[in-house]
C-alpha cells in the first residue's frame, strides 16, 4: 500500500484561523527558571523561517476507501475492523510501524497466506487491537487494507526562541495537526533546517495568505524535533541560527507582565532576513491555566501590511517583543480580519520546552478580565 505525505499548515496549514486546542488542558502551577544563579530568565528571540520535517510515532489512519474485489462487490476491511480516521497504528502482528513501507509488505504476506492481521492502535491516548483481513484489489492486482494512511510531514514555519544555556528551541506556537483528521501528530522523530522565503501570497478578508519558501542546507540540521504540543514544536539545538537579530539572550516576560500597547514581531518576508515590524497588543487574557489564545494583536506596520496584507500562514511562531522582553509568539490569524490574530504567551512555550520547571507552590491568584 503506497504511503502518503501529511499536509499541514505551517506555511501550509498552521494559522488558517482561530483554532481550539486539541490536547487536554494542563494543570497550572507556578513556574521557575532553570538558570543556575541567575534569577532572570533570558533566551534569544528567533524569527527565522525554518523547514520542518517530522515522522509520526506510528502510521496515522486518515480515511477509508473501497476495494473492488469483484464486479459486484466493493469492501473496506479497515472500516469493517472498526479503525477510524485519527487512529494511530503502532504495530501489525508485533512488528513496530516506524516506516509506512512496512505496511504494504505485511499486508501482502497476510493476503497471500489468507491470514488476518492483528493491528495495535491508539485512540484518545488508549491502546486498542483490531483484527483485519486484507482484500485483493482486482484492478491494481495488490492486497489492500481499505485505509488511507500517512507517516510523515513537511512544511515551513517560524522559529520562536533559542535557549543557549539549555540548548533547546521552540517554534510555531501551535500544535501540528493532520489536515484531514485534525489529530495532533505524535512525533516519533524529526528535524528542522534553514529555509528561505521565495514569495508571499497576500492575505485578504476571508482568504489568509501564505509564505512560500524552500528548504536550504538540508544536510546541516539546525535541531531535532522531540515534541509537538499545543504550544509548538520543541527540541535540541546547539547554536543560535544564522540571520538572528539578537546575538545575546534577552529577558522574557511572564504572562502576568504582558500589557496592552505597542510591541514588535520578528519575522521573514523575503529570503532569510529577519525584520522587526510594529504591532499593537489590543487584548491580554489573564490565564490561570495554559491556553493558546493568550493575547490579541493587530499589525500596525505599513511595511508588513503592504508586503503580506497582515498575518499569513507560515508566520506562526514569530516572536513578539514588548519593552525589550520576549512575551510570546504569533499563532493564528482572524480569517475575516487578517491584520489581526492571536498570540500565545512565551511562558507556556518555555514550560513545554523544559526551559522552565513547575514548582510545588500555591498557584497564581489570577482572574480573567
Amino acid at each position: 500500500m503506497p504511503g502518503l505525505l501529511f499536509a499541514f499548515f505551517l506555511s501550509l496549514s498552521g494559522i488558517t484561523g482561530p483554532q481550539q486546542s486539541f490536547a487536554a488542558p494542563l494543570e497550572h502551577q507556578p513556574l521557575k527558571a532553570v538558570q543556575g544563579n541567575d534569577n532572570e530568565l533570558k533566551v534569544i528571540p528567533g524569527g527565522q523561517t525554518i523547514g520542518v520535517k517530522v515522522k509520526s510515532a506510528g502510521v496515522l489512519v486518515v480515511g477509508h476507501h473501497l476495494i473492488e474485489v469483484s464486479e459486484a462487490s466493493k469492501i473496506s476491511p479497515g472500516e469493517k475492523s472498526g479503525l477510524l480516521p485519527g487512529d494511530l497504528m503502532t504495530s501489525i502482528n508485533g512488528v513496530k510501524l516506524d516506516e509506512v513501507s512496512k505496511v504494504a509488505k505485511l499486508v501482502e504476506r497476510a493476503g497471500k497466506s489468507n491470514d488476518s492481521l492483528s493491528i495495535v492502535y491508539k485512540r484518545g491516548g488508549k491502546e486498542h487491537t483490531a483484527q483485519l483481513k486484507p482484500a485483493y484489489d482486482r484492478n491494481d492486482k495488490v492486497w489492500r487494507l481499505g485505509l488511507y494512511i500517512r507517516d510523515s510531514a513537511a512544511g515551513v514555519g517560524t522559529l520562536t526562541f533559542y535557549a543557549p544555556k539549555q540548548g533547546v528551541y521552540g517554534a510555531l506556537g501551535h500544535v501540528i495537526t493532520d489536515m484531514n483528521t485534525g489529530t495532533p501528530i505524535v512525533v516519533g522523530s524529526g528535524h528542522i533546517v534553514q529555509s528561505s522565503v521565495t514569495s508571499i501570497s497576500k492575505s485578504q478578508d476571508g482568504d489568509p495568505g501564505e509564505k512560500r519558501a524552500h528548504f536550504l542546507k538540508e544536510s546541516q540540521v539546525l535541531g531535532n524535533v522531540e515534541s509537538n504540543t499545543d504550544f509548538g514544536i520543541f527540541g535540541k539545538m546547539t547554536r543560535n541560527p544564522e540571520h538572528s537579530l539578537y546575538q545575546e539572550p534577552i529577558p522574557v516576560a511572564m504572562s502576568a507582565e504582558v500589557k496592552e500597547g505597542p510591541a514588535q514581531i520578528l519575522t521573514v518576508v523575503d529570503g532569510q532576513q529577519v525584520e522587526r515590524f510594529n504591532v499593537e497588543i489590543i487584548h491580554v487574557a489573564r490565564q490561570e491555566t495554559p491556553a493558546t489564545k493568550g493575547m490579541v494583536l493587530r499589525i500596525t506596520d505599513s511595511r508588513l501590511i503592504d508586503k503580506t496584507g497582515g498575518i499569513v500562514q507560515g508566520m506562526s511562531g514569530s516572536p513578539i517583543v514588548q519593552n525589550g522582553r520576549l512575551i510570546g509568539a504569533v499563532t493564528h490569524v482572524f480569517v475575516n480580519d487578517p491584520k489581526s490574530g492571536y498570540g500565545c504567551f512565551i511562558e507556556w512555550m518555555l514550560r513545554d520546552s523544559g526551559v522552565m520547571q513547575q514548582d510545588n507552590l500555591l498557584p497564581y491568584n489570577l482572574k480573567a478580565v
